[in-house]
């Protein structure tokens, strides 16, 4: 997707649920969507894979607390015309009425230098949540790039959550200078602009300010550059991380780690990795939500006289009564055998055997004759006989 058409996604309304709900409203309609829509309820059903699509990335924004703030504020000031006219700038907004106040976009994403008057909106909406930029005039980023990669689970891992090592590649802190830049260890405060960051410039009414140029933004120079890293503070290497996949996640959800990115320049925060999970099918179990679901063999005889039988879960197997007169394919629940909390939905179905003994036989037929007798008609009320 273009950074660019940040501004054009309602992901309330991809959920179906106001900008007001609650956090438990959304995670709620987010399981509601994803269970009714995935791809293995409705194969073959491209809507409801655009529609669970839609919603997973609608939910990784706004069921996460500090991207839903940063998203709202962002939809604010797009509401109330918060990108141009009089006084906007790469800092921010100064305006004569108040001396001294500066309304700052990086306050608000918290990526300084993340935005300059002449890289347009692309930048801003890089800097959203983190993700990355595009060409920026002036400043240096003010975290490390976020990192994506993907992984394939087992249907009971993904189920019941695992730990695993991940091997990535990319810019970490520079051992020698500590991630500072600096051989010495240590930073400079920039003498043009004192540390602030900004320069300001005084025009009329308004008063504009703007990255100091010399420093990127940043208010520190690199006076000694680490000969390691030239000054940078990050090296390029690779490194393993042990990552905890939490219980319960579906085919094709995104987990973010936050910090666990590339490392920030001169020692500033690290990205974010995004890890894709995806998940192979069960031989015997699957999904719907939290509910798991299981289909058990049974003979006719346990289905008409009634009995208990043994029923697999992800963790001990669970002993299940069935009525006598259960109907084939009735599913019984199993309250909280399911995953995360979810039940276990058991479908019972009529195993047929293939070969019968004479004694087996007999008995069958013995049967067929007293219940045509006792008037039972399997067909009775079926609109195929008329």
């Amino acid at each position: 997707m273009a950074e660019r058409e940040w501004a054009d996604k309602d992901y309330y309304a991809d959920l179906g649920v106001s900008s007001s709900a609650s956090h438990d409203e959304i995670k709620h309609a987010y399981r509601k969507i994803a269970r009714e829509n995935h791809p293995d309820k409705k194969p073959g059903d491209k809507a409801a894979e655009a529609k669970f699509k839609r919603a997973a990335a609608a939910y990784d924004v706004v069921g996460d607390e500090k991207k839903r703030k940063e998203y709202d504020e962002f939809r604010s000031m797009i509401a109330h015309g918060g990108f141009g006219g009089p006084g906007f700038s790469a800092g921010g907004f100064r305006g004569s009425g108040q001396a001294g106040a500066r309304f700052n976009v990086d306050d608000i994403f918290g990526q300084g230098g993340g935005f300059s008057a002449d890289s347009g909106l692309g930048d801003l909406f890089g800097g959203l949540f983190g993700r990355g930029g595009g060409h920026r005039k002036q400043g240096t980023p003010s975290r490390g790039a976020d990192v994506e990669t993907e992984i394939t689970l087992d249907f009971r891992e993904a189920a019941e959550g695992t730990t695993m090592s991940l091997q990535l590649a990319g810019q970490a802190p520079c051992s020698q200078c500590h991630g500072s830049g600096a051989k010495s260890g240590r930073a400079a405060t920039c003498p043009d602009c004192q540390g602030s960051g900004f320069t300001s410039e005084q025009r009329g009414a308004f008063g504009f300010s703007a990255p100091c140029t010399r420093c990127g933004g940043t208010g520190q120079v690199i006076e000694d550059p680490c000969p390691s890293c030239s000054g940078s503070g990050t090296v390029h290497r690779a490194r393993t991380i042990t990552v905890r996949i939490p219980a319960g996640v579906i085919d094709g959800q995104k987990v973010r780690l936050a910090g666990q990115g590339e490392a920030g320049p001169n020692g500033k925060p690290a990205g974010d990795l995004f890890v894709t999970v995806h998940v192979r099918p069960d031989k015997v179990f699957t999904r719907s939500g939290d509910d798991l679901e299981v289909t058990v063999p049974v003979s006719f005889a346990e289905l008409a006289l009634g009995d208990t039988i043994t029923v697999p879960t992800l963790k001990s197997p669970v002993r299940v009564k069935i009525p006598a007169g259960t109907r084939n394919g009735r599913t019984l629940r199993v309250r909280g055998r399911g995953i995360s909390g979810g039940d276990l939905l058991v479908t019972v179905e009529v195993n047929v055997p293939s070969y019968l003994d004479a004694a087996a036989t007999s008995a069958l037929r013995t049967y067929a004759q007293a219940e045509r007798q006792s008037g039972f008609d399997p067909r009775a009320g079926w609109e195929g006989v008329k």
